[in-house]
């Protein structure tokens, strides 16, 4: 069973989010990790990058595939995780906690409204 944490928002393409007032902190789920595999390499834009909800924005590179890393939020970037660089299997050991991403400034929080809460994002892995 995927590790669904209470307290997160999530959207389609399998990303958490924490939102802090304005700042959201957001990685990869559980569920995606698995489906990735061994993550060998992040790609993460830039501190002070604007980024567009559902744009991409990044890449995770895995031993299976190269996905992609979509904004869940528009805003500025804030913060990214630099211990991903040398350490990218952070994603796949600890998803909600060493493994997050970045922090972004979001531009509109109306649009975390649209996002998923635990209990859908949980109906939504059924389909």
């Amino acid at each position: 069973m995927d590790d669904v944490r209470e307290g997160l928002l999530y959207n389609e393409m399998h990303e958490w989010m924490m939102v802090d007032g304005e700042n959201v902190t957001f990685g990869m789920t559980d569920h995606a990790q698995q489906e990735l595999g061994d993550v060998v390499y992040v790609d993460l834009p830039d501190i002070g990058d604007e980024i567009t909800m559902n744009d991409e924005i990044g890449a995770l590179e895995s031993v299976k595939t190269i996905e992609p890393i979509y904004a869940p939020v528009t805003g500025t970037v804030i913060s990214v995780n630099g211990l991903l660089a040398d350490a990218p299997q952070n994603i796949n050991i600890s998803p909600y906690d060493d493994g997050w991403m970045m922090v972004i400034k979001m531009a509109d929080p109306s649009e975390k409204d649209i996002l998923m809460d635990v209990g859908e994002y949980r109906e939504f892995m059924k389909k």
